[in-house]
């Protein structure tokens, strides 16, 4: 595909697009310059062929983009959600040719199923909110009941969900259960477990005076209240929720980052 072509596309769904020719891998970030946000797609120095639009929905902003590298095809659900354009990696291993499979493929395994459950209407299953979850940006917030009962001591307030770097979402109640320790510093923002951390500290004891975090992660989270961040609508959440990350982690293009919280 070549750059007035990816151009034309984007701009189907209201977006603007720069392709750069660049060496290594495809990828994709939002940019912004004097006219705002725009879709910054680094390509091979031989993009032509590379990339391609699979599907395009002007009504809902959004697209599928394909790449093909010699490490097989991705596909990327880009988009405007609430306030800001967005791109997001979506798992190899899901069939995804059109917006609407992108979308679910992008739902944790808990979602789709209590969706189906509940019966949750199609019309009705992209929302931020319906029967089975809330959606704020990549995080799932799932009710789960009144069976859901922890001790006071164990609620924090004001706390942060954090995908790795990213800017976090701020929740009003939090409680956290399980998980595997990790020391956290702005050099190691995905974590290091215990025994990898000492034995950074052990060869370069010098480390040791990073601000380091002691946090969890993968635990099981659930929150209640207020969930606040800077490009969404704030969120009110009434009774405990479960926390459910979208599955952009098990993509190739997104595998190193974590849940970090």
């Amino acid at each position: 595909m070549n750059a007035h072509l990816l151009e034309r596309q984007f701009a189907k769904i209201g977006a603007r697009a720069k392709l750069r020719a660049v060496p290594g891998s495809v990828s994709i970030d939002i940019g912004r310059d004097r006219d705002g946000e725009f879709f910054d797609i680094a390509a091979g120095r031989a993009p032509a062929g590379e990339l391609s639009v699979l599907d395009a929905q002007p009504r809902l902003r959004h697209l599928v983009l394909m790449s093909r590298e010699a490490n097989g095809k991705h596909k990327f659900l880009c988009g405007h959600d609430e306030r800001h354009w967005f791109v997001a990696a979506v798992p190899e291993a899901a069939a995804v040719s059109t917006v609407a499979t992108a979308m679910e493929a992008l739902k944790p395994i808990d979602v789709r199923r209590l969706q189906d459950r509940l019966a949750v209407k199609p019309r009705k299953r992209n929302r931020r909110r319906n029967e089975a979850f809330v959606r704020q940006g990549e995080w799932f917030f799932v009710p789960v009941g009144l069976w859901f009962q922890p001790q006071k001591g164990l609620i924090l307030t004001n706390e942060p969900l954090r995908r790795g770097a990213g800017k976090p979402h701020f929740v009003d109640e939090l409680v956290r259960d399980g998980g595997e320790t990790v020391y956290i510093s702005t050099q190691y923002p995905n974590g290091l477990a215990p025994r990898q951390y000492e034995r950074l500290i052990s060869r370069q004891p010098k480390l040791r005076n990073l601000q380091w975090v002691v946090q969890r992660r993968n635990p099981r989270v659930y929150v209640r209240g207020r969930v606040r961040h800077a490009d969404h609508k704030t969120i009110v959440l009434v009774g405990w929720h479960q926390v459910l990350m979208n599955t952009e982690t098990q993509s190739v293009a997104m595998r190193h980052v974590a849940f970090i919280d």
